[in-house]
């Protein structure tokens, strides 16, 4: 049987831990001003770190003052390391390592870089992870709402044998223990991160793809295509019913027809062996393979990736998803472009 989760809540965590600490939030997208306003705004100093563009304008809008990141471990105490997983080791060893001490706490909001040992701190850094399990603009929209969103927690490093202590306010500050910051280990978090978006997400999108090249083949319409599937927002009001009623308990709120659709189909849709490929997609993220592949890729100058952007840029769904929200007024902008989660 698996181990009881730990949650930690508000009484578990203390803000004063911050007092007299400045946190620096390393990157200004999505995540990290959501989490830069909500530590703000709980009483924390946060500085910013960023390279001159459009982000780091925004913090200095948002009345934030900015600084470099090569440095900027010698003004903060807390450094919340929320820029891309693939730049992160070459601006940790160039612009974080020759200024970490004892006390400094290096905060990752995904186990990817330390777990696969991309990134090795010094024995004597803390090393925490914290993780919203939720888009930034979402984890402040919640806080301003007077609660928040769960998040994952975890000590990598303990260097100082106050990482939890800095962890737990770090987390209350951004509003996660008013949802429940949940323990896990820097290895779950990543693998099951990962897992989610090479097993789960690239069926989906592979289903997607051809639902709408076989209906367009069948003489449908390729803009309403877009709609029924997912340009209303209906799908997405599913998954949001699966989040919150559970993931087959939804389904009351669908048809009869439509229950024994999906649940007759189900059996069906995907042969067996698709079983078997996610299993060996599990194997590869576990062993390290898909790290190897991606630090790889990126060596490289990413040419593969680079190639299925492109191949999907010009995919004929995009000209179909124009032409509809031309047509008929959505709740979101359909190709409009959305800021990183990280």
């Amino acid at each position: 049987m698996p181990k009881s989760l730990i949650v930690y809540r508000e009484d578990n965590a203390d803000l004063d831990r911050l007092k007299d600490k400045t946190v620096v939030v390393i990157g200004y997208g999505n995540q990290g001003r959501a989490q830069a306003l909500n530590l703000r705004d709980s009483g924390v100093d946060v500085l910013i770190a960023g390279i001159q563009d459009s982000s780091t304008a925004r913090a200095e809008a948002d009345g934030f003052h900015v600084i470099p990141i090569a440095g900027c471990a010698q003004k903060g105490d807390v450094l919340m390391f929320l820029i891309p997983d693939e730049v992160q080791r070459k601006v940790y060893e160039e612009s974080l390592l020759p200024d970490l001490r004892m006390g400094h706490t290096l905060c990752f909001g995904h186990g990817y870089n330390f777990h696969y040992g991309l990134i090795r701190p010094p024995a004597n850094i803390n090393v925490i992870l914290i993780a919203p399990r939720m888009i930034g603009t979402v984890v402040r929209r919640a806080f301003e709402h007077g609660k928040g969103v769960p998040a994952y927690v975890a000590v990598g490093q303990d260097g100082d044998g106050k990482a939890k202590d800095i962890m737990l306010a770090v987390a209350k500050g951004i509003g996660s223990t008013r949802a429940g910051a949940i323990e896990l280990s820097f290895e779950s978090e990543t693998i099951l991160d990962l897992f989610v978006e090479q097993t789960i997400l690239p069926i989906f999108i592979k289903s997607m793809v051809w639902g709408f090249e076989i209906l367009v083949d069948a003489g449908f319409d390729p803009g309403i295509i877009t709609l029924e599937m997912y340009g209303s927002g209906e799908i997405a009001e599913v998954f949001r019913a699966c989040a919150e009623t559970g993931f087959f308990r939804q389904m009351k709120f669908h048809s009869r027809t439509a229950q024994y659709g999906e649940l007759s189909r189900e059996e069906t849709m995907l042969p067996e062996s698709v079983r078997q490929r996610i299993r060996e997609e599990l194997d590869s993220i576990r062993t390290g393979a898909f790290a190897q592949e991606w630090a790889a890729e990126e060596s490289a100058s990413f040419p593969r990736f680079n190639a299925l952007m492109a191949a999907v840029q010009k995919h004929p769904i995009n000209d179909a998803e124009r032409q509809i929200a031309q047509l008929v007024e959505l709740g979101s902008s359909l190709g409009a472009d959305n800021e990183a989660t990280r």
